[in-house]
C-alpha cells in the first residue's frame, strides 16, 4: 500500500489558497507516484488562526468534505484528509476526515485532546465520541490528531480493535520535536502497527513547526522521514504482512493482563 504524505507549508488564514495548493499537489503526486493513499496535515485549511475561526472555519464539514470527495473520485485515491476547523452545533471542532477511492466519506473524528500550549481549549471543543477503526482497501486503520499522540490509551484502543496502520496528522512545534519522534516510535512498537504521520512545516505567529513527517514500521524502524524545514512529499510503501508476523513473533496482545492495569 503506497502512501504519499504532504508535508505542507500551510498558508495561514487562506482556506481557498490552501485548497488550490492541495489540488495541485494531488494532481502532480498522482501523476508522478501513483499512490494508493495521500495524507494531509492537521488544520491544513486555516493553520492555527484560532481567533478567526468564525470567519474561516468550515460549516458542518463544508466546503472541505466535498472538495476532498471530488479529489478522491477524480484521481481514484484514498485521502487521509488531515484535519480542518469545523463549526457544528454552535461550537468549533478540529475534525479529521477520511475519504475512499469512490469519493465516499468513510470516517470522521473530532480531536479528543486539546493542546493547552497552543490555546486550543480557549477556542475549540474536544471531541465527544471515541476514536474508532475504519477500513480502506480492506485494511483496518485508525487516525489521531497531534496532541492525541501523547495519550497511549487512545492508540492502544485502536490496536485492540484491529488497526494495522495509525495515522497521526499534526501541527507539532519544533520546540517539542524530540517528543514527536520518540512518541511515534513508541506507539509503533507497543502496538505493533505502522505509524504514518504528516506534520506541517513552516512558521506561524512566532511558532515554528517541526516537519519530520514519518513512516515507522511495526518493529519501530523508521522507513522514511521528512526534513524539518522543507515543504515536500514523503513517499513510502507499507508491507502489511509484517503486522501479523510481528504480532506472532512477539505476542504482546495475548500476554496482556488488563485486569491488573486499573
Amino acid at each position: 500500500m503506497k502512501h504519499a504524505i504532504y508535508q505542507m507549508d500551510i498558508v495561514a488564514g487562506k482556506p481557498e489558497e490552501n485548497r488550490n495548493k492541495v489540488e495541485a499537489w494531488v494532481k502532480e503526486t498522482v501523476k508522478r507516484e501513483n499512490p494508493d493513499s495521500v495524507v494531509l496535515p492537521e488544520m491544513w485549511t486555516t493553520a492555527y488562526t484560532l481567533p478567526e475561526l468564525e470567519q474561516l472555519a468550515d460549516k458542518d464539514g463544508e466546503p472541505t468534505s466535498s472538495f476532498l470527495q471530488d479529489l478522491a473520485k477524480t484521481y481514484e485515491i484514498n485521502i487521509i484528509g488531515g484535519s480542518f476547523a469545523n463549526k457544528k452545533d454552535g461550537a468549533f471542532y478540529n475534525t479529521s476526515i477520511v475519504v475512499n477511492r469512490s469519493g465516499e466519506v468513510v470516517y470522521t473524528y473530532d480531536k479528543a485532546h486539546l493542546v493547552p500550549m497552543l490555546d486550543e481549549p480557549k477556542y475549540l471543543t474536544g471531541g465527544k465520541k471515541k476514536a474508532e477503526v475504519f477500513e480502506l482497501d480492506g485494511v483496518k486503520m485508525g487516525i489521531i490528531i497531534c496532541y492525541d499522540l501523547r495519550f497511549p490509551e487512545l492508540a492502544r484502543s485502536l490496536a485492540l480493535d484491529g488497526a494495522q496502520i495509525l495515522y497521526v496528522v499534526a501541527e507539532w512545534p519544533t520546540v517539542r520535536k524530540e517528543h514527536w519522534k520518540a512518541l511515534q516510535i513508541a506507539r509503533a512498537i507497543e502496538n505493533q502497527f505502522y505509524v504514518v504521520s504528516c506534520n506541517q512545516m513552516g512558521e506561524y505567529d512566532g511558532e515554528d513547526f517541526a516537519g519530520t513527517s514519518m513512516v515507522i514500521n511495526p518493529w519501530g524502524d523508521i522507513l522514511k522521514v521528512g526534513s524539518e524545514n522543507k515543504e515536500e512529499t514523503v513517499v513510502a510503501s507499507l508491507s502489511l504482512e509484517k503486522v501479523p508476523q510481528i504480532r506472532k513473533d512477539v505476542p504482546i496482545f495475548s500476554s496482556r493482563r488488563p485486569e491488573l492495569y486499573t
